[in-house]
This record gives structure tokens, sequence and C-alpha cells, in this order.
């Protein structure tokens, strides 16, 4: 049977998914070990027998929330709001130590990839959902103290919230780039969890032909559910987000 992606909202000019973790968006350059054609948009297109037309992108390691255009005339119109900011998107993570109630991270980071690569502003908001201190040793501390978040990048530069909350020294579980390995480490030993802990969760918009507003949210994803059961954690309810406008 051939792969498949969860679809969280289709009409006839767009399409949301729920990508997994480890699944590139498109075939890539800097990854050209994942040669086995598991791209996401070669996936849906084979799904939906026809073609798709990606206007953001998740990173690899990140789950959760991707919204196609079907038709270039719908990439278009759709492109422009990414780029001027006016979609709300929400994140949740898992970051290493105790995080603040709530901060605003102002700090900027590459635009895109590669070593010179400029900076631009950034700008992202974290809120703490929730907290967990495990009874397990963790360098030179006898616990280890873990907070789960909700964020919202107000830009969209290159592993934002990854970058923004490592400066904030809260580092994302499960970053390889920007992280901890001694807690990414206890995450793989003690809990059986080797990827990243971002997912992308909901994404709000007005939608390009009816002008009404488009909200999308994912469905918890069972993994991850049993996890932050073993954290003391159930998965959040949170309110659908509303539509911003463009921002300056």
């Amino acid at each position: 049977m051939s792969e498949t992606l969860p679809i969280v909202y289709e009409d006839e000019h767009y399409v949301a998914i729920d990508k997994p973790s480890g699944l590139l968006i498109h075939r890539s350059s800097i990854a050209r070990e994942n040669d086995d054609g598991r791209y996401v948009v070669q996936i849906l297109r084979d799904q939906l027998g026809a073609r798709v037309y990606p206007v953001h992108r998740l990173d690899r390691p990140t789950s959760g929330l991707v919204l196609f255009a079907r038709s270039s005339e719908a990439a278009r119109r759709l492109a422009p709001l990414f780029a001027e900011r006016a979609v709300a998107k929400r994140y949740l993570a898992v970051v290493r130590g105790y995080a603040p109630e709530t901060a605003r991270i102002d700090y900027a980071v590459a635009a895109h990839e590669g070593k010179n690569a400029p900076l631009k502003p950034a700008l992202s908001d974290l809120r703490l959902l929730d907290t967990v201190e495990l009874p397990i040793p963790v360098s030179r501390y006898p616990a280890a103290r873990y907070s789960l978040v909700e964020l919202r990048p107000r830009s969209g530069r290159w592993h934002q919230l990854r970058r923004h909350c490592a400066h904030l020294r809260h580092p994302i579980v499960g970053d390889t780039s920007h992280g901890d390995g001694n807690h990414n480490r206890l995450f793989r030993e003690h809990m059986d969890c080797h990827r990243l802990l971002l997912v992308a969760t909901s994404m709000a918009l007005t939608h390009p032909f009816t002008g009404a507003p488009l909200s999308l949210q994912t469905a918890p994803e069972p993994a991850l559910v049993d996890l932050f059961a073993r954290l003391g954690w159930s998965w959040p309810v949170l309110p659908a987000l509303a539509v911003e406008p463009a921002l300056a």
C-alpha cells in the first residue's frame, strides 16, 4: 500500500496536511542522503493525483501543519500572506529547564541556510504551559527539568524557533543543531524519543479566494500524547487562532 499523509483541510484551491517528523517538504541539495522518494510534495501529489504547490515549509524534524496550493494561481494569491506575516501560527515545544511564564524573543537569525547567510530581524513569543522535574541525573545536575511551551513566530526565518529557544537558554529537546546533547540523550534513552519535540499545531489566515477566516488545527499525535502522559502532562486544549492583520 502506498504511503499517505493525514489531510487536515481540503477545498478546490488548497490542501493542508499533518507532516510527520523526519520528512522533507521537497528534494533538497543539503539532504542528498534522503534519496528514497519520500518527500511531502511527491507523496501528496501521488495521493491526490494532482500537482501541489508549496508556499511555506517546515524543517525536516518538525511535525505539523503545512498548507499547499492546488494551482499556480492559488499559490500566487497565498504566498503574499506568508511573506507579509498575515498568517497566524502556533507551535508546541518541549524545552530544557523551567521557561519563563512569557517571553518576547527579539533576536536576529540567519535569513536562510548557508554559512554566509545574512542576519535578519526575527521575533517570537513564548508562553509557558506546564513544567516537570524528572528524577534522572543529567550533566552535573541530580534531576532534569523541562517545560511545555506555546511558541508564536512573528517572522519566518530559517530555524527561527529553534534558534530563539536556544538563545533564551531553553533549547528544544531533540534539536541536534541548536540543542543540548545531554538532554537529547536522556529522552532517547529514558523516553525512547528520537525526534525534535516541536509541532506546528495551528494556523489561521484569510482565505485568498473567499475572504473568509480559515482556521486549521492538527489532531494530537498519539506518540506525543503518550510521551506527554509519561511526563505528567495532558495534551493542551488551546483556543483557535484568530486571523491577524499583516505586520509592518
